[in-house]
């Protein structure tokens, strides 16, 4: 039986998965003690849950769980990394590398430093999305102190490079810092094998509890410090200070262990559904992918559908479908996706696209009606388009001059 309105809009937060919240209830009634209480016993089982949940976390990554720092998320994660780093290795220089489809919390972290002095590179990325590792060479200085470049794109999906990128920086002796949110339970993430220093990532998009995430920060070859954000009793390790959110981070540990053990297995049964979903949305005239069409990850498909207003689009089913035109955090805005402009998009194809994020629990029933209601959509949409009428009359639209009133 399909259940109404479907699901897909994963990229911007996942489910809990009901046994992760079956792990964190104890959490808020029977032990319901501050981790920072080292001195009865309702303290001691809280401590012991978070370092059991710190285990489970620094596990799913390769890291050690002395060097997970618990946030509220992923965006205080890369907050801290990066005006942690700026401020920690100042005398060693101002200079930060990162790239134009960044996610606000890197690309407004960045904006906020330069007013404070930082000199910031934001590298282009081609059509497919990918950085060019020539530039990004190019681009270091003595002045350089950190290259932030995400593990994957929230938008269209494409994974990046991250351990050839980290092989350049360390040539250069610069530390690598990535956001990880969307790749992170979702794809193996190693951070040693990739030679990651600092690494945001988030619960909630891996189907845990939202409000809390982590920061990891390497303790050897080389050690990392950052400079705290938060002040106040020194928790974690001195890095950020704050009661923990025990039920969030037991819950965050539960989801880091499920996604260990079940990531190969959604990826093998996510990744047909995606192509499947693609494949049927592609026999529609002018419909594009946005980005590499291999290298992303097993869940994203960003598509445009030409002579169609994205708006009108998203009306036409938001009702009965859950789907984003954009990241979550800039969803208010009507401006086209800086990402998809990024990739070299135009305004139009821009405003025309639908982000498909499928997660764990996406039926095939639900991809069935998701196909038909997007192809009714587009369909009717153009019907009524002038625009459509003229490309199909053959009238090249580019080559037009549009009065401006």
């Amino acid at each position: 039986m399909l259940k109404l309105p479907v699901y897909l809009d994963n990229n911007a937060t996942t489910p809990c998965d009901p046994r992760v919240v079956e792990a964190m209830l104890p959490y808020f009634t029977e032990v319901y003690g501050n981790a920072a209480s080292r001195s009865h016993p309702f303290g001691w089982a809280a401590e012991e849950a978070v370092d059991y949940a710190r285990e489970q976390v620094a596990k799913l990554i390769g890291a050690d769980p002395k060097e997970i720092i618990f946030t509220s998320g992923a965006t205080e994660a890369d907050n801290l990394a990066i005006k942690g780093v700026y401020e920690m290795y100042a005398a060693k220089g101002n200079h930060i590398i990162t790239t134009e489809i960044e996610h606000k919390a890197v690309l407004d972290t960045c904006k906020h430093l330069e007013k404070q002095g930082a000199l910031v590179t934001y590298l282009k990325v081609n059509k497919e999305g990918a950085i060019d590792l020539k530039e990004l060479e190019a681009a270091i200085t003595p002045q350089t102190i950190l290259v932030a470049i995400m593990y994957a794109n929230n938008e269209i999906g494409v994974i990046n490079p991250i351990r050839e990128i980290s092989t350049i920086a360390k040539r250069h002796g610069v530390l690598v810092m990535t956001d990880a949110s969307q790749a992170a339970g979702k794809i193996p993430v190693d951070v040693n094998a990739d030679g990651i220093d600092l690494m945001a990532f988030s619960a909630h998009k891996m189907y845990g509890p939202k409000g809390v995430g982590a920061l990891y920060v390497r303790r050897k070859s080389p050690r990392v410090k950052v400079t705290a954000q938060i002040d106040g009793g020194g928790h974690e390790r001195g890095m950020r200070s704050g009661t923990l959110n025990v039920p969030g981070i037991v819950g965050f540990g539960k989801a880091c262990e499920l996604c260990q053990l079940e990531m190969e297995e959604d990826a093998k049964r996510i990744a047909p559904m995606r192509d499947r979903l693609e494949k049927a949305l592609l026999q529609l005239e002018e419909s594009y992918v946005n980005g590499s069409t291999t290298n992303r990850l097993p869940q994203t498909s960003n598509i445009s559908f030409k002579y169609v207003e994205g708006e009108g689009l998203m009306m036409g089913f938001n009702k009965t479908i859950a789907l984003s035109s954009g990241s979550a955090c800039t969803s208010a805005s009507l401006e086209p996706s800086y990402v998809l402009k990024a990739l070299g998009l135009g305004d139009d194809l821009a405003h025309s696209s639908i982000r498909f994020g499928l997660g764990r629990y996406t039926t095939d029933e639900q991809i069935d009606y998701t196909i038909q209601c997007v192809t009714d959509t587009v369909n009717k949409l153009r019907d009524m388009s002038p625009l459509w009428e003229m490309f199909k009359d053959g009238v090249d639209l580019d080559t037009i001059e549009w009065e401006h009133h």
